[in-house]
């Protein structure tokens, strides 16, 4: 017992470094007026800032912008992803090959991503548009009423093989006996697919939607190296909306309390989530 102790104690020293120092200090500063301005030590203000942050209105849309950001990308993932990796499941030539490829952007960082669409959809310089423009189709990608739709099919680009990734494994692990049994009984693709096939994999469709969720809700650089929030604020999303407001107006202390009423909301969204999915199983 004494030896696993002494070997958990680096791995429980790196995550306090790592991760509970930045939280605990998040947690402090939330409950002063500190600014990147402020002169001397910054003052106990208690739940000001919280209160603050939970009764102003742009701080909701901005989730709200988050959350219909995250629920366009994710379902469309989904969809693609399942799509592709029934198609996958079935090829017998150059699996590896196609794999690979398809696997390709989930290895891009999301600012180069950023950057790279941004030229690609620029509606003055961009390569897409002057295409389009051939055909007679005009479209400003990052124009009112289609950035945020950009933003979301630039996240579907990059991030479909994951859900691909995910989902291909379930479907290989799904035991045969039940398929043949299908077969064998006359059951059509579809009703195989209804029947036997999704109900087996609810559980890893449920891991990954919660997985891409959270990580769709913490997308930042696609908004950081393309719109900025414009135009207008219409796809200003909660990490950027916090990172505006503590690094842009040095509201660092405000920005820490929103920082912390997020980490709330998604502990409690994960917590609901896999509870629903106990109860589902059972």
């Amino acid at each position: 017992m004494k030896f696993q102790h002494r070997m958990l104690a680096p791995l429980v020293l790196a995550f306090g470094a790592a991760v509970g120092f930045p939280v605990g200090y998040s947690v402090y500063l939330s409950f002063t007026n500190f600014t990147l301005t402020t002169q001397g030590p910054p003052g106990f203000v208690a739940f000001d800032n919280f209160q603050s942050v939970l009764t102003d209105q742009a701080f909701w849309g901005a989730f709200g912008t988050t959350a219909l950001f995250a629920a366009m990308a994710v379902t469309a993932e989904l969809f693609l992803g399942l799509a592709i990796a029934m198609v996958l499941r079935r090829q017998r030539w150059a699996r590896h090959v196609t794999r690979a490829v398809l696997l390709t952007p989930m290895f891009i960082t999301p600012i180069a991503v950023g950057l790279m669409f941004r030229f690609l959809l620029n509606d003055q310089l961009g390569a897409i548009p002057r295409l389009l423009d051939h055909v007679g189709i005009s479209i400003n990608f990052f124009g009112s009423g289609n950035a945020l739709l950009s933003i979301a099919a630039i996240d579907v680009w990059q991030w479909t093989p994951f859900m691909v990734l995910l989902l291909l494994a379930g479907l290989e692990s799904l035991p045969e006996s039940p398929f043949e049994a299908a077969k064998i009984d006359g059951a059509s693709a579809w009703m195989t697919f209804r029947r036997i096939t999704l109900p087996m994999l609810g559980p890893v469709l449920a891991v990954a939607v919660v997985m891409r969720s959270l990580d769709a809700f913490k997308v930042f650089e696609y908004v950081f190296a393309i719109t900025r929030g414009g135009p207008g604020t219409e796809t200003e999303t909660i990490q950027y909306f916090i990172f505006k407001n503590g690094i842009n107006y040095f509201r660092v202390a405000e920005a820490s309390a929103m920082s912390l009423i997020l980490l709330a909301l998604v502990l409690t969204t994960i917590a609901v989530a896999f509870k629903v999915s106990a109860r589902s199983r059972s």
